[in-house]
């Protein structure tokens, strides 16, 4: 997911080959706000879930670290475990800091996320954030006076720290290598293979006395070039993961090895879908963990209203949803090969009579019926093809987004000790 002024995302509308998939506006307007804040902050009250909610007493609580057994991820007493959380984005950008907090304090966000009932927080970034060069901006320190003179990876702990604190399990996303745009593979001419390894294992170290950080997203969306199980060192992306996975268990063996699947799978019944959205290759070809009980896979889907897929226009729409959910990542989980986390899905209608509100309500079904973990996109509301969970003022909540959401939602972790904010 990347914003609208970056120049790689200009082809993924024009070319045959690639699948559509949001892209995140932010406008001037937003910018003229990171400067002129207002410079008081606002009261706000933590909102309820609607409905109940598992108990999330003692008895019921998670206990980490997190591992895989069959199409499920479990705690360390072999409870299983349900993410039901969102995505925050902004680190990625040239920001270098989450978006919202020139409107908003830091804190009072995280307390709203809380409150809303997720229980997980997906956090994108760049490589770009960890080079001195990269200054954070966007940031009203009225509200935020913590946050003045930090860096951006000082403002990443900041916001980690104080989502663990409040039983929030963090998931970190390698959105893309720099401000500027996705990258198809995990490697470009300015970001190598080995730096991207050695950020996720700096980070693997960090973050590795902290239970509730969980796991590791190493690639957001893979795709155009990317294949899968072609032994091509250069795009074979399962080989990559492999790699990468590999070298963060060494530095942290607890956390999750989130592996996104690809736009295209060049084997046997292959087909086309969004990027980063298709696992048909690791039925016959998985990925080889040192540790194979670390494995989760992810995908990303997306709604008619961003991109007008052939499945769509079928006339049993949505009845034919579930059985191509089965078959690009559905099946790792109903075989019980693997877990799978829905790390992207969102959009801005939930209505019963548009075709993106049907097709939510169809997946949020299927995703509890199948107890898939996801993290929502966005919170955000400048991603401009799905709107965000708070509106325009970073604060009034989409009702009937949450009303949807809280229908399926699993309880919090209880709160991390000793890191704090």
């Amino acid at each position: 997911m990347g914003p609208s002024w970056l120049p790689k995302t200009i082809d993924r509308f024009t070319s045959r080959l690639r699948v559509g998939k949001p892209v995140l506006y932010t406008s001037v307007l937003a910018t003229l706000l990171a400067i002129a804040a207002a410079f008081s902050i606002p009261s706000l009250s933590m909102d309820k879930p609607a409905g109940e909610r598992p108990s999330t007493d003692s008895a019921a609580a998670i206990q980490a670290p997190l591992h895989a057994k069959g199409g499920k991820i479990v705690d360390a007493r072999g409870k299983e475990v349900v993410l039901t959380g969102v995505n925050w984005f902004g680190l990625e950008t040239g920001t270098f800091a989450p978006h919202g907090l020139w409107s908003q304090n830091w804190q009072k966000m995280l307390d709203q996320m809380v409150g809303q009932g997720f229980n997980t927080l997906r956090l994108p970034y760049s490589n770009e954030l960890f080079l001195p060069a990269s200054k954070p901006t966007g940031v009203d320190y009225k509200q935020n006076p913590d946050l003045e003179n930090l860096t951006g990876p000082q403002i990443m702990d900041k916001i980690v720290n104080g989502a663990t604190n409040r039983g929030m399990m963090v998931m970190l996303d390698r959105h893309r290598p720099d401000q500027y745009g996705q990258s198809p593979l995990w490697y470009t001419d300015k970001v190598s293979e080995q730096t991207w390894i050695k950020d996720w294992t700096d980070l693997a170290v960090k973050y590795k006395n902290n239970p509730l950080v969980i796991g590791a997203d190493l690639h957001n969306e893979p795709h155009a070039q990317a294949t899968w199980g072609d032994g091509k060192q250069e795009t074979d992306w399962r080989l990559a993961a492999e790699r990468a996975g590999n070298a963060i268990l060494k530095a942290n063996p607890n956390w999750l090895i989130v592996v996104e699947g690809t736009e295209n799978y060049q084997g046997p019944g292959g087909k086309g879908y969004w990027w980063g959205g298709n696992l048909q290759g690791a039925k016959d070809n998985p990925v080889r963990l040192s540790d194979p009980s670390k494995l989760v896979y992810s995908a990303h889907d997306y709604s008619p209203k961003v991109f007008g897929q052939n499945w769509f226009s079928d006339p049993n729409f949505p009845k034919n949803m579930p059985a191509l959910w089965d078959s690009q990542w559905g099946h790792l989980v109903k075989s019980g090969t693997a877990p799978v986390i829905l790390g992207e899905f969102g959009g801005r209608s939930v209505s019963e009579k548009d075709s993106e509100g049907v097709w939510q309500r169809a997946l949020i079904d299927y995703l509890k019926q199948n107890k898939i973990s996801y993290t929502y996109w966005a919170w955000n509301p400048n991603s401009g093809d799905t709107g965000g969970i708070v509106g325009e003022d970073w604060t009034t909540v989409n009702k009937d987004k949450m009303d949807l959401l809280k229908s399926y939602q699993g309880p919090l972790a209880p709160k991390a000790a000793n890191n704090p904010a």
